[in-house]
């Protein structure tokens, strides 16, 4: 058990990272009380037949009266007016962050929609599965997972201990932190969770449509590869909407270049360029590896490897 950092936690949307949030910070002992707010009337039922918070409530203000740490987990376009309606709950000296796959435009809306008077660190666990709602949830969702915080740009001393409080609670849930510009943030995230989920939409879309292929048959013959793009595509249809939306400067940006060396590798196959291809299946082969040295290659927990610390 760690020490609590904040005696009340308030989670803003309690889908499968905001439950993990709530349970992970039970488990752990860094919170004292701990308040949830989902508009879902399904949600917030669950939410108390399964006891995960002392308060729970549908309006954002009365779930952060009080907090000490606010964390919004609400799909991305979501969190704007979230944030709205909770200002007026909030208290001088909270600090505000949230869940987001995205940066820069979320911390845009929490910086029009808050007071002055607290501390804004977006935040980013990357973590999680195509499992959705409060049920799907579980404590170890963070165990040597990254958590990556996007802090406003700010040196004052009580900012810089606002951050360095959100820093301990992520490592005390288990997670490896690092500091980041939202921005680069976005164009990492859009290589590497964005736009796959965004070609893992397209091919099942584009074999659900296939004429010549049954959907019977894509469904009984899938392939390995086929396997794991339909359990990216089974993802949260919103959230993933949303996230396209507030990133697509930089999806878009990456989309191109993917496209640019899809072509590539068309003209490759079309002549019959087996170097070209044998150099590319190589080279991505240890990326792969990279991913299994690093502990990354699988959603479940790590518990404790590849961490550096005890």
């Amino acid at each position: 058990m760690s020490a609590i950092l904040y005696p009340k936690l308030a989670v803003i949307g309690a889908g499968l990272i905001g439950s993990s949030v709530i349970r992970a910070a039970r488990a752990r002992g860094v919170v004292a009380t701990i308040a949830a707010c989902d508009p879902s009337p399904d949600v917030r039922a669950r939410l108390i037949a399964l006891g995960l918070a002392d308060q729970v409530t549908a309006d954002p203000a009365e779930a952060a009266r009080g907090a000490d740490l606010v964390i919004f987990a609400a799909p991305p376009l979501a969190i704007g007016p979230a944030a709205v309606a909770a200002a007026g709950g909030l208290k001088a000296g909270a600090t505000v962050s949230d869940v987001g796959s995205v940066k820069g435009a979320v911390a845009e809306a929490l910086a029009a929609a808050l007071p002055t008077n607290v501390f804004i660190v977006p935040g980013h666990p990357i973590a999680g599965s195509e499992q959705s709602g409060p049920d799907a949830g579980f404590a170890g969702m963070f165990e040597g997972r990254w958590t990556i915080l996007t802090p406003q740009n700010r040196t004052d001393g009580p900012y810089l201990t606002a951050v360095e409080r959100l820093t301990e609670f992520w490592m005390a849930l288990g997670a490896q932190v690092e500091l980041m510009d939202e921005r680069h943030h976005d164009l990492v995230l859009a290589v590497t969770s964005h736009l796959p989920h965004l070609i893992a939409y397209n091919i099942v879309g584009t074999a659900a449509d296939l004429e010549e292929v049954t959907r019977g048959e894509v469904i009984k013959y899938s392939a390995g590869g086929f396997r794991d793009f339909t359990r990216i595509a089974a993802s949260d249809p919103i959230m993933w909407r949303d996230v396209f939306l507030a990133n697509k400067d930089a999806v878009l940006e990456i989309l191109g270049r993917f496209t640019e060396d899809l072509q590539a590798l068309s003209r490759a196959i079309r002549w019959g360029e087996g170097e070209k291809l044998e150099d590319l299946f190589t080279r991505t082969r240890e990326i792969r590896r990279g991913v299994i040295e690093a502990g990354q290659e699988t959603s479940e927990p790590d518990f404790g490897r590849n961490r550096g610390r005890e």
